[in-house]
């Protein structure tokens, strides 16, 4: 069972990746996909803003988010906040008038789930892109009509995950354990990861 620290945390992040990284990436060029930066996760293009454990980063500005809202965030980024609800209607729940609640130690546990997804889906799929979808909070890729990916957790399943999920899903069996595909906790490697990963291809048949 996740603690409140973590799914309060996770649920900042999230807010916070999809009204100031997200919304205003997509208002200046038209694209959504944000992904891992060194020590957090940041937009693909203008503007440059990421978030790296429990700060939010744009240039030489760092600042915490702890009790801060997204509005007060924006205005000393210079960035209004902006959601994605004509984009996506799965949106964020997270007021921007809402003080944030980020716990250091679970901020940093979300950006490395990132960088361990990031990592292990460029060893598994040299030539595919990962993507961090903000609208779904996860970094993945999509082979052969299957999605590869890892979250920090969600309304499912509150807790760090990877799944394989095909667009055609198979019986449920030993492998196959989610109404999408398959998932499992996410373990402490990459080698792991792309074990489950390269599993899930071979039982698709690819």
């Amino acid at each position: 069972m996740v603690n409140e620290r973590y799914g309060a945390t996770r649920r900042a992040l999230h807010g916070v990746a999809e009204l100031l990284l997200a919304g205003p990436q997509h208002a200046a060029s038209g694209h959504i996909k944000l992904g891992v930066v060194p020590g957090g996760i940041g937009t693909t293009v203008a503007p440059h803003v990421a978030i790296v454990g429990a700060e939010v980063v744009a240039g030489k500005t760092r600042i915490a988010m702890n009790g801060r809202t997204v509005r007060d965030l924006g205005a000393e980024l210079a960035l209004a906040p902006t959601s994605l609800a004509h984009v996506y209607s799965d949106v964020t729940a997270l007021d921007p008038d809402e003080p944030l609640a980020v716990d250091e130690e679970s901020a940093v546990r979300i950006c490395e789930v990132y960088a361990l997804g990031d990592s292990s889906l460029r060893s598994f799929a040299p030539s595919e892109e990962p993507v961090l979808w903000p609208e779904h909070f996860d970094i993945a890729i999509t082979l052969d009509n299957v999605n590869y990916g890892i979250t920090p957790g969600d309304a499912g399943i509150e807790t760090p995950y990877m799944y394989v999920g095909p667009w055609h899903v198979p019986a449920a069996d030993d492998f196959w354990n989610a109404s999408f595909g398959a998932t499992r906790d996410v373990p402490a490697t990459s080698d792991e990861v792309v074990a489950f990963f390269t599993e899930g291809r071979h039982r698709l048949g690819a």
